[in-house]
């Protein structure tokens, strides 16, 4: 829910800031703070007063049975810690929670003191502040989960600072003044890690000696509006991050060069016949934090927010913290993710031990994932999510091939593999190369169950549901690949969650609807244009990829309570980016709408369109600026004429396409199944498909075709044919009244022609087709492939046998007929009547 901040809003947030003030850190300052031991988990035993009410079990269960730790908060919030207030004592839980409660906002956990000031830097346990906070916020949440019924986050709205829409500089596409200011620093004194050939390579590689590629690389670490906030000055001057002499003066060195390289940049006029709303940075919008995601029952949690370093933590709060080792090439995504191209991110044994425990407790789990796969070829299946031993061992696995979801999973009535395995349907192709959500749950009722996009997929689970005692805790969680390396996976992975209970279809639904990622509310002013107070245009934004933003659901909205927007006009809108419009991903230019009181409400405003649209980044999330522009606004007017389009070029003069092409592969194996009634699955058959596949074309362009292409097709025709002919009651009705045990010499050539060239040609070259083969030369082919008397051997000399296939020139071996039907099947098969289309 999206809730207008009003006057009794400010007051409750006031309140809480000054009451936060009363948090200090331990010894009194930060250049004397003794930090406690937080390598590793202490357990403490609560031996004081009862809690006094339901509440106060709730905070000790979900907070304080996770802090008091001496090496969390009890080293110095203690009843005889030196820090106040003393919110882990443990002589009393009562006396705790009073002291708590000024520091968490149990309706916005993330906004809580205990929060804040661990994701500040006080005392965190783990090598990454935010995954310090995210954890505490877990805790706090599941606290708020079950005190106020799990209602979720309402995200507050607040206004924003107002500003217009600045000059700003933009890197100019010439790498030239980069190149004799900035680009001979970092080659000769950043080389050593930031090039992709160092020993210890580190993105981005802004020293590459090629100052095209390093200019591309270097963008988002330089602002050229500020300098001084440049992070190539920033981690000089602040972090002291491999200063080649005193960082103070290579800091001061570094942002000369970069204002040296900016002061030749002109920068961007803003347009002034340009209809604008204010302006804002990312960092200027609200939180969309969370929504009311569905996480009672989260025992593991993946959302991917450090952004660097080598560990993915689990910010589930339930402990032990299962966290992720990046290994191989998996790289950070902005706005929250890894991108995956091979190695893997897994947990240790020993952490992972929590899924067997607390899964075998309820019988029943739930995947929960935001993935990009990179493609629709992968196979194995590609390990995407797997809690497993090696290749043939595993608890569960989430994997893909092709176009396809797998889900592998031990219980009582599977192997020690998960076989057999649950897929998505071939022809539903659920799995594209995009984001999606995918959900997996388990119960013993309703077996396995494959979501995708909040919507299950239909496939029915065809295992009894089991129990899943049997589950092996020595396993390892994993992301992207096998434990044993050797199922690589490829894409994107934007949040995983492992919850020990099946999530119901309500509760996917809401998941889905939260969405995943970094977003912000972006509240657009545009009052001094519609005459309304505190009027915006707000939309939900965030950062896509490493290379743009995601522009989301527009709507006008009003923080001021009374307001009444009405037969206001909008027309015409644009996004706009460091003082100019973006020149792609306008997807709101068509936008003409009238604002309606009818339509319009105090808390969600009144929707202007549901889609979304991409635009470029340009100098990063901290530095980019946004507005919008319009063609009307209210009473203001900007009339835009659109570029007249460029005519046309004539069209090439290429050679003219033929009318014909190719089946490809996968078609090539259906048709055959269909024109032969053998299933596709037919061992033998899937065998050699699976050996032969990318022997056989690709593309439907004839010009494409190849002699490969035919032996496959050969091959694959044979297996076919085998397996009709060898099925004595797939013969029988295939080729009725034939009789296969008779000499090949006794069998007359009317027989030969009606009984086994007439059903091949009905059933694989089909009759009363427009475009299709003489069926009298097939027929006079396939007749002398069979019966011919001649005497004509393509090899070699003539031998006085005759060349048809059924003439053996005598008593003909056992089994010849069988071969014979076989090479006929063969010829018709694989074919051009059956391969062109």
């Amino acid at each position: 829910m999206i809730l207008p901040v009003h006057t009794n809003s400010y007051l409750r947030i006031i309140a809480v800031t000054l009451l936060g003030f009363i948090l200090f850190g331990c010894g009194g300052g930060a250049s004397t703070e003794s930090l406690p031991n937080t390598s590793t988990t202490q357990s403490v035993s609560y031996t004081g007063p009862a809690p006094l009410t339901q509440d106060v079990q709730l905070f000790k269960l979900n907070v304080w049975d996770n802090l008091i730790a001496k090496n969390r908060c009890g080293n110095c919030h203690g009843v005889d810690g030196p820090g106040a207030p003393s919110f882990v004592r443990d002589d009393d839980i009562n006396l705790a929670y009073a002291a708590v409660n000024t520091l968490v906002d149990l309706t916005s956990p993330e906004d809580s003191r205990l929060v804040t000031k661990v994701a500040g830097g006080h005392n965190c346990w783990l090598t990454s502040d935010a995954a310090c906070g995210a954890v505490i916020t877990a805790y706090i949440a599941s606290w708020a989960g079950n005190s106020i019924g799990g209602s979720g986050n309402v995200v507050q709205l607040s206004a924003p600072i107002i500003k217009d829409p600045g000059d700003s500089k933009s890197f100019p596409a010439d790498s030239s003044g980069f190149g004799s200011t900035v680009h001979p620093l970092l080659v000769s004194h950043c080389s050593g890690c930031h090039v992709d050939s160092s020993p210890t390579a580190q993105a981005p590689f802004f020293a590459d000696s090629d100052v095209d590629a390093a200019y591309d690389a270097v963008k988002s670490k330089i602002d050229l509006d500020t300098p001084s906030n440049s992070r190539l000055v920033v981690r000089l001057r602040d972090e002291f991050h491999n200063c080649w002499s005193v960082c103070a003066d290579d800091a001061d060195t570094m942002q000369t060069a970069i204002t040296n390289f900016a002061d030749g940049i002109i920068p961007t006029q803003v347009d002034p016949a340009l209809v604008t709303s204010k302006a804002l940075n990312l960092t200027d919008g609200i939180v969309a934090s969370g929504g009311s995601r569905i996480e009672n029952n989260v025992i593991a949690k993946y959302e991917f927010k450090t952004g660097q370093g080598a560990t993915a933590f689990d910010t589930s709060g339930i402990e032990p913290a299962m966290h992720l080792t990046l290994s191989g090439d998996v790289t950070w995504v902005g706005g929250w993710g890894i991108d995956i191209k091979s190695g893997k991110a897994q947990a240790a044994t020993a952490s992972s031990r929590k899924l067997a425990d607390l899964i075998e407790a309820t019988g029943e789990y739930t995947i929960e994932a935001w993935v990009a796969p990179a493609n629709v070829t992968q196979e194995g299946p590609a390990r995407i999510i797997s809690y497993s031993g090696g290749t043939q061992t595993r608890n569960f696995t989430l994997g893909q091939t092709q176009y396809n979801y797998d889900v592998l999973q031990r219980t009582s009535n599977t192997d020690a593999n998960g076989q057999p395995a649950l897929s998505t349907a071939d022809a539903d192709e659920d799995l594209q190369a995009t984001l999606q959500y995918v959900v997996v749950t388990y119960d013993p009722v309703n077996g396995r169950r494959i979501y995708v996009n909040g919507v299950y997929t239909d496939d029915a689970d065809t295992i009894p549901g089991g129990t899943l005692t049997d589950w092996d805790d020595s396993f390892a969680f994993v992301l992207g690949n096998e434990v044993s390396g050797d199922r690589q996976w490829q894409g994107t992975i934007r949040m995983v969650a492992i919850h020990n209970r099946a999530l119901t279809q309500a509760q996917i639904d809401q998941n889905f609807a939260v969405g995943v990622g970094e977003k912000f509310y972006l509240l657009f002013s545009v009052s001094d244009k519609v005459n309304i107070p505190d009027s915006y245009i707000m939309f939900e934004v965030s950062q896509f990829d490493n290379y743009s933003y995601l522009f989301n659901k527009p709507v006008f909205i009003s923080l001021n309570p009374n307001a009444d927007p009405d037969g206001i006009p909008i027309k015409g809108m644009r996004i706009g980016i460091n003082g100019k419009e973006a020149t792609v991903g306008q997807a709101y230019r068509n936008l003409d709408t009238v604002l309606s009181a009818s339509q319009y409400s105090a808390t969600t405003g009144e929707p202007l369109s549901d889609i979304g649209t991409v635009i470029a980044l340009e100098k990063g999330t901290d530095a980019d600026e946004f507005f919008l522009s319009f063609e009307v606004l209210g009473s203001n007017t900007n009339v835009v004429t659109e570029p007249a389009p460029l005519a046309s070029a004539p069209p090439p003069d290429n050679p003219a396409a033929p009318d014909i092409g190719l089946r490809t592969f996968d078609e090539i194996n259906a048709t055959m199944s269909a024109v032969t009634g053998v299933s596709s699955n037919q061992p033998d058959v899937k065998n050699v498909y699976t050996t032969i596949k990318q022997q056989l074309p690709t593309v439907e362009s004839i010009q494409g075709f190849l002699s490969a292409h035919q032996m496959a097709v050969a091959q694959l025709a044979i297996e076919y044919c085998n397996a009709l002919v060898d099925d004595t009651t797939l013969r029988s009705s295939y080729f009725p009244g034939f009789v296969f045990s008779a000499d090949a010499n006794s069998v007359s050539s009317s027989d030969w022609d009606n009984l086994i060239t007439k059903p091949l040609l009905d059933n694989m070259m089909g009759t009363d087709l427009v475009t299709q083969p003489d069926p009298g030369d097939v027929t006079a082919e396939i007749n002398f492939l069979l019966t011919s008397t001649a005497d004509i051997k393509p090899i070699g000399l003539p031998d006085g046998i005759p060349d048809g296939l059924a003439k053996c020139g005598g008593a003909c071996p056992v089994g010849r007929t069988v071969t014979v039907v076989k090479a006929a099947c063969s010829a018709v098969l694989g074919s051009a009547a059956m391969l062109l289309q």
